[in-house]
């Protein structure tokens, strides 16, 4: 039998104390939230591997150190509401429920979305709502957010997020610059997004978040 509390110790010791996550908050969801019950069957028992996860149906778990990072440069605090596209089955919402007052999880494929629903509330994630939708589009009816962290890669942000967006508020996605990716944090003030770099990283460009590329001759 695998023992995934022993995986779940080590992917922290070995994966995200060592990129400089320290805040005590993402190191405690991190060590808690039972990453291989988000994963389909046959990932299990690389659940805790320090690589992007393919779930299938177009859709990717960030690997721990990316997710990490990504965490730690948007600072969630315990009375922030969270927009988190793209969740897959549901992982990034659970460990992003244990330190925020809510999550509000977007998934476009509705089979994982309502995995999702049915992992977390398995899991006792009682502050997350699962909704199956665009990613692109957000959860108008929802905003504004404190918080909305992109599980996933970019090429573009739509308008439709920066206006969910509440002024003072934070963006955190990987941003995918021919075939390599940073990590960037956008701060909304005035209703204007200024960008940060955050770290290198790597994941797939989501739907929706393409550049739309004009034919010339």
């Amino acid at each position: 039998m695998i023992d995934f509390s022993t995986r779940r110790t080590t992917m922290v010791d070995t994966q995200i104390r060592p990129a400089d996550v320290t805040k005590f908050p993402i190191i405690e969801a991190m060590l808690h939230v039972r990453r291989e019950m988000f994963v389909p069957d046959d990932l299990r028992e690389t659940a805790y591997a320090d690589a992007v996860l393919n779930l299938g149906k177009g859709r990717s778990m960030l690997e721990p150190r990316t997710f990490g990072k990504m965490l730690d440069a948007v600072d969630i605090q315990g009375n922030e509401l969270v927009l988190d596209l793209g969740c897959g089955l549901g992982y990034s919402a659970a460990v992003i429920g244990k330190f925020s007052e809510a999550v509000v999880a977007i998934e476009e494929n509705e089979y994982m979305a309502a995995e999702a629903e049915s992992i977390l509330a398995a899991e006792g994630c009682l502050n997350v709502a699962v909704l199956q939708g665009k990613l692109a589009e957000g959860a108008a009816k929802h905003a504004p957010f404190d918080v909305i962290m992109i599980e996933g890669a970019v090429e573009k942000i739509p308008a439709a997020l920066v206006s969910q967006l509440a002024d003072g508020g934070r963006m955190v996605a990987v941003f995918s610059q021919k075939g390599q990716g940073v990590v960037r944090v956008g701060y909304k003030t005035e209703g204007h997004m200024s960008w940060r770099f955050t770290c290198n990283a790597y994941a797939p460009v989501l739907t929706g978040f393409h550049k739309t590329h004009a034919f010339t001759l």
